[in-house]
């Protein structure tokens, strides 16, 4: 079942520069009890796209396009009165740095009752015996002691336990956690992740899970969409996207995980830098960073083309005219072979363009 579903999103910003197209044309669905993950380097999009959803965007951006069905129902034109009515309730976000979400002179206590309070009609005494049982939830040991304790007194790892409880307090349908353990260490991290899944289970929460650490995607995700200069640029299972990726830019990101490198080699690295989307590039924005760019990809942006039932990828490399590059285990720690067909990209590119 589709709980949410993105039709053709675009947004941006207005700066004195110019306007920033940070989403472009974004076509995405989250399902029922499921992990969705988002990944990409830092500016491609992810957090905004989150945001969006949840119409917390400043006053220089704006939806140019798109829908947001929220069960069905289209809340891209939803006024500010009727969102504060969903986030909380239907949708909650959990930031980065939980120290800048939370209240540093209020209790989280009173911060998850606050939440409490603000959807649901019940006495104080009942939010407070509920925000109780959040932060019991969230594994916080104590919770009645710590109730009335202010932020600075938890460690990084408990603040993010608060913040998913305030996220959590109403009961909501979808959570969007972004970058939720990045500042956190190793062992905390995975402390974090384990609980995630716990709720999922537990309360059948579904998660938009926003992130740039593929090890930790791996573990927690159900799905992964791989977003680049804006656009979601693979899609697929967990599984096909680390063993069959199909992008160019899937494979750089997963030839520069640690685990790819022999001991003693360097990391691999993506060469150059993701482009200016003031002024977004004609054709396919990673070409000028593939080295298997073909001249069509300079012309014309490539569809998503579909691998199977639950996995796409927008390159023209899928096109059955493209030349074919031999692949030798695209999973982790897998190499690309430079070999391909004989065909030209000038000539794959005259037969694309004229399809």
């Amino acid at each position: 079942m589709e709980l949410l579903k993105l039709e053709n999103l675009s947004v941006s910003f207005y700066t004195p520069k110019g306007e920033v197209e940070a989403v472009r044309d974004v076509n995405l669905t989250l399902n029922k009890g499921e992990i969705l993950a988002i990944v990409g380097e830092s500016g491609c999009g992810k957090t905004v796209m989150g945001k969006t959803v949840l119409k917390l965007l400043p006053k220089s951006a704006n939806i140019k396009t798109g829908k947001i069905l929220l069960e069905g129902k289209d809340i891209a034109n939803y006024s500010e009165k009727q969102m504060r009515n969903i986030r909380g309730s239907m949708l909650s976000m959990v930031f980065q740095d939980s120290m800048t979400t939370l209240n540093p002179t209020i209790p989280i206590g009173k911060q998850i009752m606050e939440s409490i309070l603000k959807h649901d009609k019940i006495s104080k005494d009942e939010a407070k015996n509920r925000a109780i049982e959040m932060l019991e939830l969230v594994g916080i040991e104590n919770p009645e002691e710590r109730f009335n304790l202010q932020p600075h007194f938890f460690s990084g790892g408990m603040r993010q336990r608060g913040a998913l409880a305030i996220a959590l307090a109403s009961n909501p349908k979808i959570l969007i956690a972004d970058e939720c353990t990045t500042a956190l260490d190793v062992t905390v991290q995975a402390k974090i992740i384990d609980l995630l899944l716990e709720l999922r289970d537990k309360m059948g929460i579904s998660i938009v899970f926003i992130s740039h650490d593929l090890g930790v995607v791996a573990r927690i995700a159900d799905r992964v969409a791989i977003m680049y200069a804006g656009k979601i640029i693979e899609i697929g299972k967990t599984e096909e996207i680390f063993y069959d990726p199909r992008h160019p830019y899937t494979w750089g990101l997963l030839s520069s995980l640690p685990m790819s490198a022999k001991k003693g080699e360097v990391l691999n690295s993506i060469p150059g830098m993701p482009p200016v989307l003031i002024n977004p590039p004609k054709g396919d924005a990673f070409a000028p960073r593939n080295k298997y760019a073909m001249a069509i990809d300079y012309k014309m942006t490539p569809p998503m083309f579909k691998i199977t039932d639950t996995h796409s990828a927008a390159t023209w490399l899928l096109d059955e005219r493209a030349p074919k590059i031999a692949k030798i285990n695209f999973g982790i720690g897998g190499k690309i072979s430079e070999s391909i067909s004989d065909i030209t990209s000038e000539k794959i590119a005259t037969n694309i363009s004229n399809k």
